[in-house]
């Protein structure tokens, strides 16, 4: 048997649901409603509550990777612009305390120089220029005495803004730098500009040690997208880097950027591509992102600098934890869900099983009391016929007697053997007619259980005496073997002519005409009879064997099959303390093994009166 055979509610194949109310008796809609309403009202607030747990959990820890990235925007951001600002003051400062005179007066620019470097680090050289454009003063490593600033462009700056901080850029020094420079103005309304060198290593120092989540980087960009640091993923320094220059915002922002065919337009709208500005067919500007996972990218504009602080955090490595965390959360979510599944179909399953059941022995009972009536009444009016019958039996076999005797007397009739032929076959009419009526009566006296010594051959005999007819006529073969040990048993005879009748009744059946039906009958050990009726029919499949002896199971329902015959078969043979059991071969038939004591014991109540007459 399949393994869904094994799992199949034995009510499945019920069909015994008739009348007005069988819709209370359809085990199956009612298994399969029962199950769909416990599963949803259990299953769907679970899976609801998950879900809900997932988005809201999800969001929350998005938002909180959002905000530690945006703190730590904000604080570097902070952290850069004190480097600068602190730069800038120490120029305030010298500009503030040293007259222009004294500023370019021989030696003393060296001295300040020395000084910055002593207290501050990374100071490469200092200049004083005019407002024309021309070095008053110059000490550092470069011979830039003499040259003239009137027309670069960081020079226009600081004329019109008072201050410029410059890119980081490698000029005709070819080491990456940065200049400071801040205006002073006289007060005959000239001016003077203060302009010192930077060595990008404290500068780079700012970013280098900072602990950025996720496997992140931190770096800064100009405005044209241009590395100003080193950064891990993006490159050296001066590099152009692959991401897009934001827009600009005062304040520190974040964003999450997907990978290209994810990327929502919102996101596309902060940004912008570097220099040149590279455009789709529509205008808008491509996002070129090289990296195939989402990213969170934090950034900040640098006040009065052309920096722009990037921090780039990976979103899949910053998600991990949680993702793993949700993993065995789903794990252990759908393990439930299955747990849940199971016990339900099994429990409903059971529970069905059981009302089936007990609908069932209802039904049984019902049939049971049904059928009792039905043999009551068919003995009663079997013993009624037969005593009808015997009267004229009775006469008309005195009359043949009476002719029999005047026949003899004369001897003209006694000398007529066709007279004599003819009084013969009526009085053995009588007998045989007697004979059938006397099983008759025998099987309608035995309505309740009386355990007497009975003749096996005998009851056997009388049950296939009741079917000679329908053997002779479809020429099915009748063997009798019943040992001589066994020739008689305590039972009741009433019961075992029923089981007779039911089984040899179904042999019939099975066979075909010019079959063979075999009953034996031997002795066992422990003080018992085994009784066999076996036929040559069509055989019992093995699926069906373990179920034949269940109420109501029968292969002709529809065909004047009612279930019922085995089943009661088994409960009478159980009835008289015996054993019964099927062994079959699709194609060559089945026998019926009966295992019967030989002696009854005594029941309690036997016992009990026993006792009270000693």
């Amino acid at each position: 048997m399949t393994v869904m055979a094994n799992l199949k509610p034995k009510f499945w194949e019920h069909a015994d649901a008739q009348g007005t109310h069988r819709h209370l008796f359809n085990f199956r809609k009612i298994w399969k409603l029962t199950i769909l309403l416990t599963l949803a009202v259990t299953l769907i607030p679970l899976l609801i509550v998950a879900a809900m747990d997932y988005r809201l959990s999800r969001k929350a820890m998005e938002s909180e990777i959002v905000l530690r990235t945006a703190r730590l925007v904000s604080n570097t951001r902070r952290s850069v612009s004190y480097f600068l600002a602190e730069r800038k003051a120490a120029l305030d400062f010298v500009i503030l305390n040293t007259p222009l005179e004294q500023l370019v007066s021989s030696g003393h620019l060296e001295s300040v120089l020395e000084n910055l470097k002593k207290s501050f680090g990374g100071f490469v050289d200092l200049g004083v220029i005019s407002d024309h454009g021309m070095h008053l003063a110059y000490t550092g490593p470069y011979e830039l005495s003499g040259k003239n600033y009137k027309d670069a462009v960081w020079f226009n700056e600081v004329t019109f803004r008072g201050i410029h901080v410059s890119d980081v850029f490698m000029g005709f020094r070819n080491v990456p730098h940065m200049v400071v420079a801040v205006r002073h103005g006289l007060p005959d309304g000239r001016f003077y500009v203060l302009r010192a060198t930077l060595d990008t290593g404290q500068f780079n120092d700012l970013l280098s040690g900072l602990e950025v989540g996720g496997e992140g980087d931190a770096f800064i960009i100009n405005q044209k997208g241009l590395l100003q640091t080193p950064s891990r993923d993006q490159g050296k320094v001066l590099s152009p880097a692959d991401l897009p220059v934001p827009v600009y915002s005062e304040r520190s922002q974040v964003l999450t950027l997907s990978p290209p065919q994810n990327a929502d337009e919102e996101t596309v709208d902060m940004l912008r591509p570097p220099n040149p500005v590279q455009e789709t067919g529509d205008g808008m500007p491509r996002v070129h992102v090289t990296d195939t996972h989402p990213l969170i990218i934090g950034y900040a504009y640098i006040p009065e600098t052309p920096f722009i602080l990037m921090i780039v955090k990976h979103k899949d490595r910053l998600m991990a934890a949680w993702n793993l965390s949700q993993m065995q959360l789903t794990g252990f979510l759908m393990l439930s869900v299955l747990a849940i599944v199971l016990v339900v179909l099994g429990g409903i399953t059971y529970l069905v099983n059981q009302v089936h059941l007990a609908d069932q022995r209802r039904l049984l009972a019902m049939h049971q009391a049904e059928y009792a009536n039905k043999m009551a009444s068919l003995g009663r009016l079997s013993a009624g016929v037969a005593h009808e019958i015997n009267n004229p039996l009775a006469i008309i076999n005195e009359k043949a007697g009476l002719v029999k005797d005047l026949f003899t007397y004369r001897k003209d009739y006694t000398m007529d053997p066709k007279l004599m032929e003819l009084v013969e076959a009526i009085i053995s009419s009588v007998d045989r007619c007697a004979a059938i009526t006397r099983r008759l009566l025998n099987f309608a006296r035995h309505s309740e259980m009386e355990i007497k010594p009975i003749l096996l051959k005998e009851v056997i005999g009388d049950v296939l005496g009741f079917m000679g007819k329908e053997a002779e006529h479809r020429s099915i073969a009748v063997v009798v073997d019943v040992s001589d040990d066994v020739h008689m048993i305590e039972s009741d005879q009433g019961r075992l002519q029923e089981i007779f009748l039911n089984l040899i009744s179904n042999a019939f059946a099975a066979v075909q005409d010019g079959g063979r039906l075999d009953v034996t009958a031997c002795a066992e050990e422990e003080k018992q009879v085994m009784i066999s009726i076996s036929d040559d029919g069509q055989g019992i499949p093995q699926e069906n064997q373990e179920r034949i002896f269940e109420p109501f199971f029968s292969t002709k329902i529809g065909k004047g099959g009612t279930g019922l015959g085995l089943s009661i078969t088994y409960g009478l043979v159980r009835e008289l303390g015996g054993r019964i059991r099927v062994e079959s071969t699709i194609g060559e038939g089945a026998t019926f093994k009966i295992t019967l004591p030989l002696q009854q014991l005594p029941s309690k109540s036997d016992a009990s009166e026993s006792l009270n007459e000693s």
